[in-house]
């Protein structure tokens, strides 16, 4: 868990405004208290990398989709991909990006927001990068990719919903204990 205290209530306040807005359909599938995580909860699960759809959009305004590897620190999804891609391009045009891990029926997040740059190779790279590249080296190691041409990405989300079908049984699984709130 790489959350502080300030970003575990602000990613709860996030999760908490994004279902009040939402619609009722999706509020009877994702049912506060029922079939959701709190943000405590949701890190844990959320520990170490996770395959998203990661949606751009094109210069036409249409919508793309390709997978990226997803790390969650400090409450935010982090990714990354090669300069040259396709939805580099994208996000250097048009930032706005959606992004969604599911796992089966069991587990859904989605987060709809704007991309940052972290490691721009044209200006300065944000003040946290050297720790999240630290990490990524960590994850990765050395030798995984040519670090030279890989730019990565924080989404700062707008709207995000954690869905679990049952969270109980989930956080068990995973040996957490359940924290209600």
């Amino acid at each position: 868990m790489y959350e502080t205290e300030l970003e575990l209530r602000d990613l709860q306040a996030l999760l908490d405004g994004s279902l009040a807005r939402s619609t009722a359909h999706l509020r009877s599938i994702i049912r506060s208290g029922e079939s959701t995580l709190t943000a405590e909860q949701l890190v844990r699960v959320l520990n170490g990398m996770f395959t998203l759809a990661l949606s751009t959009v094109t210069a036409r305004g249409e919508p793309r989709i390709s997978g990226a590897d997803g790390h969650f620190l400090h409450g935010r999804w982090v990714f990354g991909t090669s300069r040259t891609a396709a939805k580099a391009r994208h996000l250097r045009a048009r930032p706005a990006a959606s992004c969604a891990y599911m796992r089966g029926e069991e587990v859904g997040v989605f987060a709809h927001g704007v991309a940052e740059t972290l490691n721009p190779a044209d200006g300065p790279a944000a003040p946290d990068w050297p720790e999240i590249r630290e990490y990524l080296h960590q994850f990765y190691g050395d030798t995984s990719f040519d670090w030279s041409d890989a730019v990565f990405y924080r989404l700062q989300p707008t709207w995000m919903t954690a869905y679990a079908s049952a969270p109980e049984q989930l956080l068990a699984e995973l040996g957490h204990t359940v924290a209600t709130g």
